[in-house]
This record gives C-alpha cells, structure tokens and sequence, in this order.
C-alpha cells in the first residue's frame, strides 16, 4: 500500500494569533497565500504524473487543505477525521494503513503528518515535520514475515 502524506500549501495567518486555537471556524476559513497557490500547483503537477487513476484523495475540510486538493484536479473527500490537531491512529484506520489496496493521498496538517511518519518510521512523534506544501510518500512491503514501511520519496514545491 502507498501513503501520500500532503501538507497544505502555506496558508494566511489566523486573523486572531493571540486567541487562535487549531480547528477553530477562523482557523478552518484561512485560505492559501497567492504563494501557497504555485506551491499546490507546483506539487500537484508532479503528483498528477506520478499517481495512478485509482488513487484515492482524502482532505482535511479547512480550506486551505481543500484548495491544495483542488490543485490536484482530482475527485476527493473531506474528512473531518484529517482537521488540525487530528488523531494520527484515525488517520491511519481512515487510509487502511497498511491492508489498503490502492494509493491513498491525505492532504492534512502538521503535526498530525509528522506523528503518523514519526509512528511508521518508528521515530519518536516530536522528530518528524512535514513542511508547508510537502510531500511524503511512504509504502508498505511485506519481507518475509515482517512488514515495512519504505520511504518511496520527500519531495519539497520548491525542488520540483
């Protein structure tokens, strides 16, 4: 199974910083800058070549993860299971880690991103970040009794 893990492009600040809390409704309503919008464009291109037709596209329901998603040309789903602060564990029963039978692509947030790479890594949650626009592309193998999680590739906007 392959894992798409897609951080939101970067986003306008929460109009409230001192009072903000993640998911909040402001917080859900921030959109992308006019660069978040090259970023999504930018990584959406190269993943739209690199994604086979069944791939499934789940997104956390905050605009900015929509509008990244958006970049993709692609059906998807929100999900509230992906908004911020989600559970690494839901996100991972929502994709079928790891007996999924298709590609999944999550676009979500940080940390959750980080803590379900730290977690299939087996690193601990706080040395893993998913930079704004990044994608992380992880599949599991099994080898002989044991599965593994492969990290297939790290590809930043600004390198493609």
């Amino acid at each position: 199974m392959d894992l798409i893990l897609w951080r939101h492009a970067e986003a306008h600040e929460h109009p409230e910083l001192l009072t903000s809390r993640p998911g909040d409704a402001l917080d859900l309503a921030r959109r992308l800058t006019p660069r978040g919008e090259k970023q999504a464009a930018r990584m959406a291109a190269w993943l739209d070549r690199q994604l086979p037709d069944g791939a499934r596209i789940w997104s956390s329901p905050a605009v900015r993860c929509e509008q990244t998603a958006l970049a993709l040309g692609r059906k998807f789903k929100l999900r509230e299971e992906l908004a911020p602060e989600g559970d690494p564990q839901a996100l991972l029963e929502l994709v079928q880690w790891p007996m999924g039978k298709s590609p999944v692509v999550v676009v979500g947030h940080q940390p959750t991103l980080g803590r379900v790479v730290a977690r299939l890594l087996g690193l601990a949650e706080a040395d893993c970040s998913v930079k704004k626009g990044a994608v992380w592309w992880l599949r599991h193998r099994d080898r002989g009794s044991a599965g593994q999680t492969v990290v297939v590739t790290v590809q930043t906007p600004e390198l493609i």
